[in-house]
């Protein structure tokens, strides 16, 4: 007696015997309407990634990648897809991603930077980070602490680069203000944190942000001087981060990548919406 355990030809992230039916991006909370006879779905659900932060003076972090969760759910008629965390000019803590939910299938989003200074924030669990600790996933991952591995990696303090994880943190930003400053980029991941920012008057370079599975992150920019220095935004599950721009961080990809951190004064990078996708 034989059994072919995998008779697809390649491995995706479709589960076998399913096909991707539907993909949901409008933020908010909106109607989706399922095949009647169809009584449970497999959801992938992806929180809204958080802001990268700014600094009066040096460079702001970047804003950590909204979470990842996935299983089967009872149907039902409405979806929330979380808006990622806005980007300003404003110094101080960055907004956070918002959460995603598809029946029981739910997902934080990402930490906005700047919780306990220029901070890389940390990832999103199945719920927000609200502090320097990811959070518990939805497949029971522990939350990973400041600075730690997991499948929702922790916050780091500035000068270190992100940390990887399923979702990744965000970059550290750097407050030297003076001679050669390279910034620090966000985590690898599948969904990647921000890029953090530097601000000095030698030659500046912002971090990337990381490197995410099916995309880029965004580069950060060179120049001399205090308008230069600005941070890459992350990658999300469904497209690339952005490029900063002059000391302003770049923006989250689609589907939970972090923003950019920005530098004296600068906008710093918006995290990118979050996504719900539906097997059946």
């Amino acid at each position: 007696m034989s059994a072919t355990i995998y008779s697809n030809s390649s491995f995706t992230d479709t589960p076998y015997g399913l096909k991707l039916q539907q993909t949901i991006t409008a933020t908010g909370t909106t109607s989706v309407t399922i095949p009647t006879g169809i009584n449970r779905v497999y959801a992938i659900v992806i929180g809204g990634g958080g802001a990268g932060s700014t600094q009066t003076t040096g460079g702001g972090g970047g804003g950590g990648a909204g979470g990842y969760s996935a299983g089967w759910t009872y149907i039902s008629n409405s979806v929330t897809v979380g808006t990622g965390g806005v980007g300003t000019s404003t110094a101080g803590t960055a907004s956070s991603g918002n959460t995603s939910i598809y029946g029981m299938i739910f997902a934080g989003g990402g930490a906005g930077s700047g919780i306990g200074g220029n901070s890389g924030g940390a990832a999103g669990g199945a719920s927000t980070p609200t502090g320097t600790a990811s959070t518990i996933s939805y497949t029971g991952a522990p939350a990973a602490a400041a600075s730690g591995v997991g499948y929702a990696a922790g916050s780091v303090p500035n000068v270190t680069t992100g940390i990887a994880g399923v979702s990744s943190s965000g970059g550290g930003g750097i407050s030297t203000a003076t001679g050669t400053v390279t910034g620090r980029n966000g985590g690898q991941g599948l969904i990647t944190g921000g890029g953090g920012a530097v601000g000095t008057t030698g030659a500046a370079t912002g971090g990337n942000g990381g490197t995410g599975d099916f995309f880029a992150g965004g580069t950060g920019t060179s120049g001399t001087g205090i308008t230069f220095g600005g941070g890459g935004g992350g990658a999300g599950i469904s497209g690339a981060g952005a490029n900063g721009s002059a000391n302003n961080g770049g923006n989250g990809g689609d589907g939970g990548g972090g923003g950019g951190g920005a530098s004296t004064g600068g906008t710093a990078g918006s995290g990118g919406r979050g996504e719900v996708r539906l097997y059946y």
